[in-house]
């Protein structure tokens, strides 16, 4: 008997199955297949609510809102899913003066809107 070969989107699947982490770039696939093939699966993935798609080439692993019924980012939510994509991207950034403080005893106020503040550097670096 023939042994049938996984598709392209089997395997993504599979190698998104098989991590850890809760962000995913495009590129990190592109050893599976050409760039549009790759976009065809995860763009699959999106559909069917595995993926949620945070920018160009960048994705979040989803899972179905039990209240909703709807997908929405697993784990710790979007700003640590964004700090990771922000970490493969190669982009540095901090966290905002509150939280540091917070983080470190200097203040007893819990912020409220987690953000990042991106280093000036790493954006001359990008253009």
């Amino acid at each position: 008997m023939l042994k049938r070969r996984m598709t392209l989107r089997r395997q993504v699947e599979a190698r998104i199955a098989k991590r850890r982490d809760d962000a995913f770039l495009t590129r990190e696939f592109l050893d599976l297949g050409g760039e549009r093939q790759v976009l065809r699966a995860l763009r699959e993935l999106t559909d069917e609510g595995k993926l949620i798609r945070l920018g160009y080439g960048v994705y979040g692993r989803a899972e179905i809102s039990p209240i909703t019924k709807q997908p929405m980012l697993a784990g710790d939510g979007f700003n640590a899913v964004a700090r990771l994509a922000l970490d493969k991207l190669k982009v540095r950034w901090e966290p905002p003066t509150a939280e540091r403080d917070y983080n470190e005893g200097r203040s007893t106020q819990v912020p409220m809107n987690p953000m990042v503040q991106i280093g000036r550097a790493s954006c001359r670096e990008r253009v």
